[in-house]
């Protein structure tokens, strides 16, 4: 357990170094092998690959002055790769001066991302007292149409469906569209790298925080223990939330320690994670996860809430990116900046599909945590 965490970070060693000096580009802060997945995943060459890299970097840090430039007309942001810039919708034209000013390309929309909240937020509230039906895979705001997008499974219909879609209507705008159901990617026990809890369950470490990790939590609830890889005792969940949140805090000690890496599985270099700055839109992410390994696409979209079996799951993000039965709680990355741990989808990494994530700075404020960095 010891001799393979010191290989995580010797394989880092270098990279540490060289990063310390403040004039480096955004895209020397990329791994190759972070290079050469997007390159498999996204059809990219490698200068496009690192390009991309450093434009997405300036969006990720353009956005929070963007948003509070656009003020009440804030209609939504997304990077577009045409451009290799944030685009930030506005209701009102006279916040497009402000907006570009802030360094992002204004672009005019209908509905304000506030009022697309709102109108979600009574869809969320709806379901605590009354669970949407099975038929319904999710809903999530959509500014670019202006309306809230309800997926539906292919061929579902029904009283109980056309009660809840009415009722979504009442709330503002909404779309209806089909869509896969998404399912947990946890697994049983299988051989790999992963941990297991309660001897029985396989999911994946997400990220280093002080004094554990962070993970998926229909992993496990609270209490439950846990081993690593190799068999040893790590510790247990601190905290759990499933459904209504999809993330756990898992404590360790027994010898363990934690390392601000997320492993490339021989397939491609360790990343280094150095903060946790939110993704827009349209930017690249990549998942790191025991069974399916290193898989790279694109954020497409902020607070979804999907339909599980089990339960909704509120402010997730939706990813192209491929996972399977066991990738659960993984790492989602963009650079050398956490995203969140791997929460569920559909379809798998021969065919693709969408997965979902569970942001990991709600995680962080919800316990009191902090990313080990590097």
């Amino acid at each position: 357990m010891r001799r393979r965490i010191a290989l995580a970070l010797g394989g880092t060693a270098v990279l540490t170094a060289s990063l310390t000096a403040a004039a480096l580009a955004p895209a020397a802060l990329a791994s190759p092998g972070l290079i050469a997945a997007m390159q498999r995943d996204l059809g990219l060459t490698a200068a496009q690959a690192e390009t991309r890299l450093a434009q997405e970097m300036t969006a990720t840090r353009v956005m929070p002055a963007a948003r509070d430039a656009a003020g009440a007309a804030f209609g939504g942001a997304w990077f577009d790769p045409a451009r290799g810039k944030l685009v930030v919708g506005v209701t009102d034209p006279a916040a497009v001066s402000a907006v570009r000013k802030a360094g992002a390309e204004p672009a005019a929309v209908a509905v304000s991302a506030a009022e697309l909240d709102v109108a979600k937020a009574e869809i969320d509230s709806s379901v605590r007292t009354k669970p949407a039906p099975a038929a319904v895979s999710g809903w999530r705001t959509d500014v670019r149409t202006g309306t809230v997008v309800v997926s539906v499974r292919p061929g579902a219909h029904g009283t109980e469906l056309d009660d809840f879609l009415a009722t979504a209507r009442k709330s503002g705008p909404v779309t209806v569209v089909t869509a896969p159901a998404p399912t947990p990617f946890a697994a049983g026990t299988v051989g790999g790298d992963p941990y297991y809890i309660n001897g029985n369950t396989r999911c994946s470490i997400g990220f280093s925080v002080h004094g554990g990790f962070v993970s998926a939590g229909h992993c496990g609830g609270a209490g439950s223990s846990v081993v690593g890889w190799d068999g040893s005792a790590m510790g247990s969940f601190a905290g759990s939330s499933f459904p209504g949140n999809d993330y756990s805090f898992i404590r360790i000690g027994n010898g363990w320690w934690t390392a601000p890496v997320v492993l490339g599985w021989g397939t491609v270099s360790d990343a280094l994670v150095r903060g946790s700055w939110v993704a827009p839109v349209g930017t690249s992410v990549c998942r790191s996860g025991s069974t399916t390994h290193w898989h790279c696409g694109t954020v497409l979209g902020h607070n979804e809430t999907v339909n599980y079996a089990q339960g909704a799951v509120h402010q997730m993000t939706r990813t192209n990116v491929c996972a399977e039965p066991g990738d659960s709680g993984g790492s989602f990355i963009t650079g050398d900046q956490a995203q969140g741990v791997t929460s569920g989808g559909w379809g798998n990494c021969g065919s693709g599909g969408e997965t979902w994530f569970q942001p990991v700075n709600e995680i962080l404020q919800t316990y009191g945590l902090s990313l080990v960095t590097a």
